[in-house]
């Protein structure tokens, strides 16, 4: 299909120090706005592909900043409710290079009430591709069934996210459910170390024996690299990258691996992208960086092998790329 890859989920007003310090010693406050699937969608415009959001968002001053936010990076925000009764989501980061530490004030907030019945949006009828993550599930009772609702529906093709929250679950709900919604998709992309907590998997090997059909598996191992399983197995090592902070750049890795895909480019070429998009997040201290453009990392994704990471790390430092 011609549409946008339509992302759904949950964005909220993000309150983050403007200085890099601990979020209780902070004199000044920005505010901005986060979410997973927002996160992918404006790095998939900023690779020059058609991108929407399908969310809701409260009748508030942080629903208006998190749609100027969303749509001010070139995204399709026309799928996006504006709810009179419910807020919009609101959390907090306190940045740190080894993770952040992040409060959320989240319950009954506008977008945990979507339901299946956004599947029907035209946006999401005539969308490229639908992406979610394992976050939108986690939201509410009706948010779980709007994704088991995308990821059985036959005419779409959904790419799905582990993204692994734990205290947005119930105890002992997150591995059965995530692995039930993975085994649904069409893409996944989950870490190692995430699906060795969540279902106590070693290897990227032990994760594709759990999800065997899916058609395009990616898993993500930190400083080590990513492997795509689909036709083949193909491994792709991380560059070296000097990390400021973390969070994000997972989801840059989604968008990039799946802007190649909407490319035409190959496994190793789909990987790559999305390494260099989560290289960039890492060296931000926001969640969102310019994605590589057309032409700038040609000579990097079109490197032998064996000279992939140094081209690719010379435009960066040291440390790690993906979450």
């Amino acid at each position: 299909m011609s549409g946008p890859v339509v992302c759904v989920g949950e964005t909220m007003a993000l309150l983050v120090p403007a200085d890099p310090v601990p979020l209780e010693s902070a004199p000044r406050l920005a505010l901005t706005a986060a979410g997973a699937e927002s996160n992918v969608a404006c790095t998939l415009a900023g690779l020059g592909h058609g991108a929407a959001w399908l969310s809701a968002v409260g009748d508030d001053p942080f629903g208006r900043v998190v749609l100027r936010a969303v749509a001010g990076r070139g995204v399709d925000v026309s799928a996006v409710r504006t709810d009179p009764d419910r807020p919009t989501g609101l959390f907090a980061k306190d940045p740190a290079p080894q993770g952040s530490t992040v409060h959320y004030y989240r319950a009954g907030s506008a977008a945990s009430a979507l339901g299946p019945e956004a599947a029907d949006d035209p946006l999401v009828r005539g969308a490229a591709g639908v992406h979610l993550s394992g976050i939108t599930p986690a939201l509410s009772p009706e948010c779980d069934a709007l994704a088991e609702r995308l990821l059985t529906d036959p005419a779409l093709v959904v790419s799905f996210d582990v993204n692994h929250r734990p205290r947005l679950w119930p105890p002992g709900r997150a591995a059965a459910r995530l692995l039930e919604l993975a085994r649904l998709a069409d893409v996944v992309l989950v870490g190692r170390d995430e699906a060795e907590a969540l279902w106590g998997t070693a290897t990227a090997e032990e994760v594709r024996a759990l999800l065997p059909d899916v058609p395009r598996l990616v898993v993500k191992d930190a400083e080590h690299g990513a492997t795509e399983f689909a036709e083949g197995r193909t491994h792709v090592p991380s560059p070296v990258v000097e990390v400021v902070e973390p969070v994000g750049a997972g989801d840059a890795f989604a968008a990039g691996y799946l802007a190649g895909g909407l490319r035409g480019l190959d496994a190793a070429g789909r990987l790559r992208l999305g390494h260099l998009c989560a290289a960039r997040v890492l060296r931000e201290l926001g969640d969102l960086a310019p994605p590589p453009q057309a032409g700038e990392w040609d000579a990097a994704l079109h490197a032998p092998e064996e000279r992939w990471v140094e081209l690719a790390s010379a435009r960066s430092v040291s440390g790690r790329v993906s979450e």
